[in-house]
C-alpha cells in the first residue's frame, strides 16, 4: 500500500492560533467597556440637560417680547413715551437673564416686583401717584409719571420730610411762613429716583401728603422693609413700564 504523504501544500494558509488571553485582561477590557458606556449616557443627559436650559430661554425671550408687543398696541401713547416704554421693556426683558437684584414697576397692574434674574422674590401692590400740574403763586409744577430705566439714585429711612410748596397749593391750603419738616413725611423708606420722583412708603398721619407723591409710586412698609438690604443705590437698577 502507497504511503500516504501528510505534508502541507506550500500555498495553504497557516494553521497555528495564538494563545488566549489572561483572564484578568478579559475582565479589565469588560469593565472599561461598561465604564465607557456608562459615561457616555451620563454625558448625554448632561448636554441634553444643558441644551434643555438653552432653549427654554430662548424660548421665553420672544414669548415675552410678543406679550410686550401685544401690551403696546392697545395703550395710547405719544411717539417719545412709546419710545420710553419700549425702552423700558427691553431693557427688563434683557435682565431677566441675569444674575442681578433689580425693581420693576408694572404700572399696567399695578404691582411692584423685586427679582433676583428671572426669579419673582417679592411682590406687592403699587399706588401711582397721578399725573399732575399745580399752579400757584405765579409758579407751576408739573408731575408726569417717570417710565423708563433707571438707577436708584439713593435710599433714605426715617427720612425727616421739608414740605414743599406745592403740598399746600395742591391741598389748596395757604403756605405757613415757616414750611415744617416731617419726620417720615413722604414715607419712613424711600427709594429717590431721578428728578426727585420715588419710590416710597405711605406718609405719617402728620404729613399734608396723605396718597403717593404725585407721578411717583407709593408700595406697603413691608415690602421696602424686606428688598431694603439688596438695594445699592448707584447699582440697583428700576424698570419702570
Amino acid at each position: 500500500m502507497p504511503e500516504r504523504r501528510t505534508h502541507d501544500r506550500p500555498d495553504a494558509p497557516d494553521r497555528r492560533s495564538f494563545p488566549r488571553p489572561p483572564l484578568w485582561l478579559n475582565l479589565l477590557l469588560l469593565i472599561l467597556g461598561i465604564g465607557g458606556l456608562l459615561y457616555a449616557r451620563y454625558h448625554e443627559k448632561e448636554v441634553s440637560r444643558e441644551f434643555a436650559g438653552v432653549i427654554a430661554e430662548q424660548q421665553r425671550t420672544p414669548a415675552d417680547v410678543k406679550k410686550m408687543k401685544e401690551e403696546l398696541a392697545e395703550m395710547d401713547l405719544t411717539r417719545d413715551a412709546l419710545q420710553r416704554e419700549l425702552e423700558s421693556r427691553m431693557k427688563f426683558v434683557g435682565s431677566l437673564k441675569s444674575e442681578n437684584f433689580y425693581l420693576s414697576v408694572d404700572t399696567r397692574n399695578r404691582k411692584l416686583r423685586f427679582y433676583y434674574g428671572d426669579t419673582v422674590l417679592r411682590e406687592a401692590d403699587l399706588t401711582l401717584g397721578e399725573s399732575r400740574t399745580i399752579t400757584a403763586n405765579g409758579k407751576t409744577w408739573t408731575f408726569v409719571p417717570l417710565k423708563g430705566a433707571f438707577v436708584i439714585d439713593s435710599k433714605i429711612v426715617k427720612h425727616d420730610w421739608h414740605v414743599p410748596e406745592w403740598v399746600y397749593a395742591m391741598n389748596s391750603q395757604p403756605q405757613p411762613a415757616e414750611r415744617p419738616t416731617i419726620p417720615n413725611g413722604l414715607g419712613q423708606y424711600v427709594f429717590f429716583l431721578p428728578d426727585g420722583y420715588a419710590i416710597h412708603t405711605p406718609p405719617s398721619e402728620d404729613s399734608p401728603l396723605k396718597a403717593a407723591k404725585p407721578g411717583s409710586y407709593m408700595v406697603p412698609e413691608d415690602f421696602m422693609r424686606a428688598v431694603w438690604p439688596r438695594i445699592t443705590p448707584g447699582k440697583t437698577q428700576v424698570y419702570i413700564y
